[in-house]
Protein backbone atom coordinates (compact mmCIF):
# COMPACT_ATOMS: atom_id res chain seq x y z
CA UNK A 1 0.00 0.00 0.00
CA UNK A 2 1.63 3.21 -0.76
CA UNK A 3 1.58 6.36 1.78
CA UNK A 4 -0.62 9.56 1.36
CA UNK A 5 2.62 10.83 0.13
CA UNK A 6 3.53 8.44 -2.24
CA UNK A 7 0.05 8.65 -4.08
CA UNK A 8 0.14 12.29 -3.84
CA UNK A 9 3.35 12.32 -5.49
CA UNK A 10 2.06 9.61 -8.17
CA UNK A 11 -1.03 11.16 -8.80
CA UNK A 12 0.72 14.71 -9.68
CA UNK A 13 3.31 13.11 -11.77
CA UNK A 14 0.70 11.16 -13.97
CA UNK A 15 -1.43 13.52 -14.47
CA UNK A 16 0.83 16.35 -15.55
CA UNK A 17 -0.05 18.39 -11.89
CA UNK A 18 -3.24 18.67 -12.83
CA UNK A 19 -5.89 17.85 -10.69
CA UNK A 20 -9.70 17.57 -10.58
CA UNK A 21 -11.93 18.95 -7.04
CA UNK A 22 -12.69 15.79 -5.91
CA UNK A 23 -8.81 14.64 -5.62
CA UNK A 24 -7.86 17.47 -3.94
CA UNK A 25 -10.05 16.80 -1.03
CA UNK A 26 -9.51 13.46 -0.96
CA UNK A 27 -6.12 14.12 -0.86
CA UNK A 28 -6.75 15.89 2.26
CA UNK A 29 -7.14 19.46 1.54
CA UNK A 30 -9.77 21.84 2.64
CA UNK A 31 -11.86 23.81 0.82
CA UNK A 32 -10.56 26.45 2.29
CA UNK A 33 -6.84 26.10 1.60
CA UNK A 34 -8.18 24.59 -2.13
CA UNK A 35 -9.64 28.84 -2.48
CA UNK A 36 -6.35 30.13 -0.83
CA UNK A 37 -4.10 28.90 -3.61
CA UNK A 38 -6.45 29.27 -6.30
CA UNK A 39 -7.09 33.26 -5.34
CA UNK A 40 -5.37 36.00 -8.03
CA UNK A 41 -1.70 35.66 -7.61
CA UNK A 42 -1.91 32.02 -5.84
CA UNK A 43 -0.01 29.10 -6.18
CA UNK A 44 -2.30 27.08 -8.26
CA UNK A 45 -4.40 28.14 -11.16
CA UNK A 46 -8.32 27.51 -12.11
CA UNK A 47 -8.09 25.69 -15.78
CA UNK A 48 -11.61 24.84 -16.18
CA UNK A 49 -14.66 24.13 -13.63
CA UNK A 50 -13.77 22.11 -11.04
CA UNK A 51 -10.05 21.77 -12.40
CA UNK A 52 -6.55 23.16 -11.21
CA UNK A 53 -3.14 23.02 -12.21
CA UNK A 54 -1.07 23.01 -9.12
CA UNK A 55 1.93 25.42 -10.51
CA UNK A 56 1.76 29.17 -12.02
CA UNK A 57 2.10 29.94 -15.87
CA UNK A 58 0.79 29.26 -19.09
CA UNK A 59 0.18 25.00 -19.41
CA UNK A 60 1.27 22.81 -21.47
CA UNK A 61 -0.66 20.64 -24.67
CA UNK A 62 -0.46 18.08 -22.06
CA UNK A 63 -1.57 19.89 -19.35
CA UNK A 64 -4.83 20.94 -20.95
CA UNK A 65 -5.53 17.44 -22.45
CA UNK A 66 -5.29 16.21 -18.70
CA UNK A 67 -7.19 19.05 -17.50
CA UNK A 68 -10.00 18.29 -20.54
CA UNK A 69 -10.11 14.72 -19.57
CA UNK A 70 -11.07 15.52 -15.79
CA UNK A 71 -13.37 17.94 -16.75
CA UNK A 72 -15.28 15.63 -18.87
CA UNK A 73 -14.90 12.65 -16.59
CA UNK A 74 -15.00 8.98 -17.12
CA UNK A 75 -14.63 7.31 -19.96
CA UNK A 76 -13.69 10.53 -21.83
CA UNK A 77 -11.67 10.01 -24.83
CA UNK A 78 -9.39 12.88 -26.84
CA UNK A 79 -9.92 12.37 -30.39
CA UNK A 80 -9.66 15.06 -33.22
CA UNK A 81 -6.32 17.14 -33.85
CA UNK A 82 -5.17 16.83 -30.60
CA UNK A 83 -4.99 12.93 -30.90
CA UNK A 84 -3.80 13.37 -34.36
CA UNK A 85 -0.43 15.24 -32.65
CA UNK A 86 -0.16 12.79 -30.37
CA UNK A 87 0.64 10.25 -33.19
CA UNK A 88 2.29 12.81 -35.04
CA UNK A 89 -0.26 13.23 -37.76
CA UNK A 90 0.16 16.01 -39.80
CA UNK A 91 -3.71 18.17 -39.44
CA UNK A 92 -4.77 21.17 -38.43
CA UNK A 93 -3.80 23.10 -35.39
CA UNK A 94 -4.45 21.70 -32.34
CA UNK A 95 -6.40 25.14 -30.89
CA UNK A 96 -8.79 23.07 -29.14
CA UNK A 97 -9.04 19.67 -26.96
CA UNK A 98 -11.76 17.09 -29.01
CA UNK A 99 -13.41 14.66 -26.11
CA UNK A 100 -15.26 12.19 -26.83
CA UNK A 101 -18.00 11.41 -24.41
CA UNK A 102 -21.45 8.81 -24.23
CA UNK A 103 -24.44 10.43 -25.31
CA UNK A 104 -26.31 11.91 -22.31
CA UNK A 105 -23.10 12.86 -20.68
CA UNK A 106 -23.74 16.13 -19.21
CA UNK A 107 -20.68 18.08 -19.54
CA UNK A 108 -20.61 20.68 -22.11
CA UNK A 109 -18.14 22.06 -24.26
CA UNK A 110 -16.20 24.99 -22.06
CA UNK A 111 -13.15 27.00 -22.59
CA UNK A 112 -10.53 24.92 -24.45
CA UNK A 113 -12.45 21.85 -24.37
CA UNK A 114 -15.13 20.72 -27.26
CA UNK A 115 -17.17 17.38 -26.16
CA UNK A 116 -18.70 15.20 -28.95
CA UNK A 117 -21.46 12.85 -27.27
CA UNK A 118 -21.17 9.56 -29.98
CA UNK A 119 -23.35 6.19 -29.52
CA UNK A 120 -19.85 4.87 -30.51
CA UNK A 121 -17.23 5.21 -27.88
CA UNK A 122 -14.05 3.09 -29.00
CA UNK A 123 -13.75 -0.07 -27.18
CA UNK A 124 -9.67 0.82 -27.45
CA UNK A 125 -7.80 3.30 -27.24
CA UNK A 126 -3.92 4.54 -26.75
CA UNK A 127 -2.73 5.07 -22.72
CA UNK A 128 -0.34 8.19 -21.65
CA UNK A 129 -0.30 7.73 -17.69
CA UNK A 130 -3.34 9.73 -17.15
CA UNK A 131 -4.39 10.35 -21.06
CA UNK A 132 -6.36 8.37 -23.30
CA UNK A 133 -6.66 8.76 -27.41
CA UNK A 134 -8.49 7.40 -29.80
CA UNK A 135 -6.76 5.16 -32.15
CA UNK A 136 -5.25 6.65 -34.99
CA UNK A 137 -7.92 5.84 -37.54
CA UNK A 138 -11.18 6.97 -35.34
CA UNK A 139 -9.02 10.08 -34.55
CA UNK A 140 -8.46 11.12 -38.48
CA UNK A 141 -12.48 10.56 -39.18
CA UNK A 142 -13.16 12.54 -36.50
CA UNK A 143 -10.73 15.25 -37.70
CA UNK A 144 -11.50 15.18 -41.42
CA UNK A 145 -15.17 15.65 -40.02
CA UNK A 146 -14.34 18.87 -39.50
CA UNK A 147 -12.49 19.82 -42.28
CA UNK A 148 -13.79 22.50 -45.24
CA UNK A 149 -10.35 21.80 -47.74
CA UNK A 150 -10.09 18.57 -50.05
CA UNK A 151 -6.07 19.34 -49.72
CA UNK A 152 -6.38 19.46 -45.62
CA UNK A 153 -8.05 16.30 -46.03
CA UNK A 154 -5.61 14.70 -48.28
CA UNK A 155 -2.50 15.26 -45.64
CA UNK A 156 -4.07 13.85 -43.01
CA UNK A 157 -4.84 11.07 -44.59
CA UNK A 158 -1.83 10.88 -46.27
CA UNK A 159 0.02 11.65 -43.04
CA UNK A 160 -1.60 8.59 -41.24
CA UNK A 161 -1.19 6.15 -43.66
CA UNK A 162 2.70 7.52 -44.81
CA UNK A 163 3.70 7.51 -41.11
CA UNK A 164 2.05 3.87 -40.79
CA UNK A 165 -0.27 4.94 -38.09
CA UNK A 166 -3.02 3.19 -39.67
CA UNK A 167 -4.12 1.51 -42.73
CA UNK A 168 -6.72 2.97 -45.64
CA UNK A 169 -8.65 -0.33 -44.74
CA UNK A 170 -8.97 1.20 -41.54
CA UNK A 171 -10.15 4.40 -42.00
CA UNK A 172 -12.72 3.05 -44.45
CA UNK A 173 -13.51 0.52 -41.95
CA UNK A 174 -14.38 3.55 -39.28
CA UNK A 175 -16.31 5.58 -42.03
CA UNK A 176 -18.50 2.78 -42.45
CA UNK A 177 -19.40 2.80 -39.06
CA UNK A 178 -20.84 6.47 -39.32
CA UNK A 179 -24.42 7.15 -40.42
CA UNK A 180 -23.94 11.02 -41.16
CA UNK A 181 -23.75 11.41 -44.40
CA UNK A 182 -21.25 14.87 -43.76
CA UNK A 183 -18.27 13.16 -44.46
CA UNK A 184 -17.70 14.12 -48.32
CA UNK A 185 -14.26 14.88 -47.85
CA UNK A 186 -13.26 11.92 -46.59
CA UNK A 187 -14.70 9.80 -48.89
CA UNK A 188 -13.55 11.72 -51.60
CA UNK A 189 -10.02 11.16 -50.09
CA UNK A 190 -10.66 7.23 -50.56
CA UNK A 191 -12.20 7.57 -53.57
CA UNK A 192 -8.64 8.97 -55.05
CA UNK A 193 -6.92 6.43 -53.27
CA UNK A 194 -8.89 3.50 -54.75
CA UNK A 195 -7.94 5.23 -57.90
CA UNK A 196 -4.57 5.13 -57.09
CA UNK A 197 -3.94 8.28 -55.56
CA UNK A 198 -1.58 7.50 -52.36
CA UNK A 199 -0.72 11.12 -51.00
CA UNK A 200 -1.56 14.25 -50.68
CA UNK A 201 0.90 15.67 -53.11
CA UNK A 202 0.05 12.70 -55.63
CA UNK A 203 -3.85 14.34 -55.23
CA UNK A 204 -2.74 17.75 -56.18
CA UNK A 205 -0.88 16.41 -58.74
CA UNK A 206 -4.56 14.64 -60.30
CA UNK A 207 -6.16 18.03 -59.69
CA UNK A 208 -3.33 19.87 -61.66
CA UNK A 209 -3.34 17.58 -64.73
CA UNK A 210 -7.38 17.46 -64.69
CA UNK A 211 -7.48 21.08 -65.43
CA UNK A 212 -4.92 20.92 -68.05
CA UNK A 213 -5.10 20.14 -71.82
CA UNK A 214 -2.48 16.72 -71.15
CA UNK A 215 -3.79 13.10 -71.45
CA UNK A 216 -4.76 11.57 -68.75
CA UNK A 217 -2.42 9.32 -66.99
CA UNK A 218 -2.96 6.24 -64.79
CA UNK A 219 -2.19 6.61 -61.24
CA UNK A 220 -0.21 4.17 -59.53
CA UNK A 221 -0.04 1.23 -61.63
CA UNK A 222 2.45 -1.51 -61.64
CA UNK A 223 4.69 -2.17 -64.03
CA UNK A 224 6.58 -4.43 -65.41
CA UNK A 225 9.70 -5.71 -67.86
CA UNK A 226 9.63 -8.92 -69.25
CA UNK A 227 7.11 -9.77 -67.02
CA UNK A 228 8.59 -9.01 -63.94
CA UNK A 229 7.86 -6.31 -61.75
CA UNK A 230 9.60 -2.99 -62.06
CA UNK A 231 8.05 0.19 -60.72
CA UNK A 232 4.74 1.19 -59.49
CA UNK A 233 5.19 5.33 -60.48
CA UNK A 234 2.77 8.07 -59.21
CA UNK A 235 2.05 8.78 -62.65
CA UNK A 236 2.51 6.84 -65.36
CA UNK A 237 1.53 7.43 -69.55
CA UNK A 238 2.51 4.45 -71.54
CA UNK A 239 2.26 5.72 -74.93
CA UNK A 240 5.26 7.60 -74.37
CA UNK A 241 6.69 5.72 -71.08
CA UNK A 242 6.64 8.75 -68.99
CA UNK A 243 6.47 8.49 -65.36
CA UNK A 244 6.05 11.42 -62.92
CA UNK A 245 7.27 10.83 -59.38
CA UNK A 246 6.50 12.86 -56.38
CA UNK A 247 9.70 13.15 -54.43
CA UNK A 248 8.62 15.00 -51.20
CA UNK A 249 10.94 13.56 -48.05
CA UNK A 250 7.63 14.94 -45.87
CA UNK A 251 5.58 11.69 -47.91
CA UNK A 252 8.86 9.81 -47.35
CA UNK A 253 10.16 10.21 -43.78
CA UNK A 254 11.41 6.57 -42.43
CA UNK A 255 15.23 6.54 -44.66
CA UNK A 256 14.66 3.37 -46.08
CA UNK A 257 11.62 4.71 -48.30
CA UNK A 258 13.57 7.83 -49.24
CA UNK A 259 16.39 5.17 -50.42
CA UNK A 260 13.45 3.09 -52.01
CA UNK A 261 12.13 5.57 -54.66
CA UNK A 262 16.19 6.32 -55.72
CA UNK A 263 16.64 2.71 -56.16
CA UNK A 264 12.74 2.50 -58.13
CA UNK A 265 14.38 5.68 -60.13
CA UNK A 266 17.50 4.04 -61.03
CA UNK A 267 15.43 0.87 -62.41
CA UNK A 268 12.91 3.19 -64.40
CA UNK A 269 15.57 5.25 -66.12
CA UNK A 270 17.43 1.52 -67.08
CA UNK A 271 14.41 0.19 -68.35
CA UNK A 272 14.26 3.26 -70.65
CA UNK A 273 11.42 5.24 -69.10
CA UNK A 274 11.36 8.75 -68.39
CA UNK A 275 11.05 9.95 -65.31
CA UNK A 276 10.02 13.28 -64.04
CA UNK A 277 10.79 14.12 -60.53
CA UNK A 278 8.05 16.85 -58.99
CA UNK A 279 8.28 18.22 -55.45
CA UNK A 280 4.68 19.46 -53.76
CA UNK A 281 6.72 22.98 -53.52
CA UNK A 282 6.52 22.58 -57.87
CA UNK A 283 3.15 22.10 -57.96
CA UNK A 284 2.32 25.13 -55.85
CA UNK A 285 4.95 27.75 -57.20
CA UNK A 286 5.37 26.20 -60.66
CA UNK A 287 1.96 24.71 -61.71
CA UNK A 288 2.79 25.86 -65.42
CA UNK A 289 6.03 24.85 -65.66
CA UNK A 290 5.46 21.78 -64.29
CA UNK A 291 2.70 20.92 -67.27
CA UNK A 292 4.86 22.10 -69.71
CA UNK A 293 7.89 19.57 -68.67
CA UNK A 294 5.28 16.97 -68.81
CA UNK A 295 3.60 17.98 -72.39
CA UNK A 296 7.75 18.06 -73.62
CA UNK A 297 8.55 14.76 -72.44
CA UNK A 298 5.13 13.19 -73.71
CA UNK A 299 5.96 14.70 -77.06
CA UNK A 300 10.09 13.38 -77.09
CA UNK A 301 8.67 9.98 -75.34
CA UNK A 302 7.91 6.85 -77.16
CA UNK A 303 6.39 3.19 -76.15
CA UNK A 304 8.56 0.63 -74.90
CA UNK A 305 7.20 -2.77 -75.91
CA UNK A 306 8.94 -4.73 -72.65
CA UNK A 307 6.82 -2.55 -70.79
CA UNK A 308 3.52 -3.89 -69.44
CA UNK A 309 0.90 -2.88 -66.67
CA UNK A 310 -1.86 -3.74 -64.28
CA UNK A 311 -4.02 -0.79 -62.90
CA UNK A 312 -4.18 0.21 -59.49
CA UNK A 313 -7.44 -1.32 -57.86
CA UNK A 314 -9.39 -0.98 -54.18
Amino acid sequence: MWSDDEYAEWLLASQRGVLARAQVLSLGMTTEALRHRIRPGGSWQRLLPGVYLTVTGEPTREQREVAALLYAGQPSIITGPAALARYRIRGPAAATVDVLVPVGHEHASRAFVVTHRTRRMPQSWTVDRALRYAQPARAVVDTVAGLTGLAEARTVVASAIQQRRCSIGQIAAELRERHSAGHALLRAVLAEVADGTNSAAEGDLRDLIAKSDLPVPYYNPTLFLDGKFLARPDAWWPQAAVAVEMDSKEFHLLPEDWEQTMRRHRRMTAAGLSVLHLSPRQLHAEPRQVLTDIAAALRAGRPVPRITMRRSVA
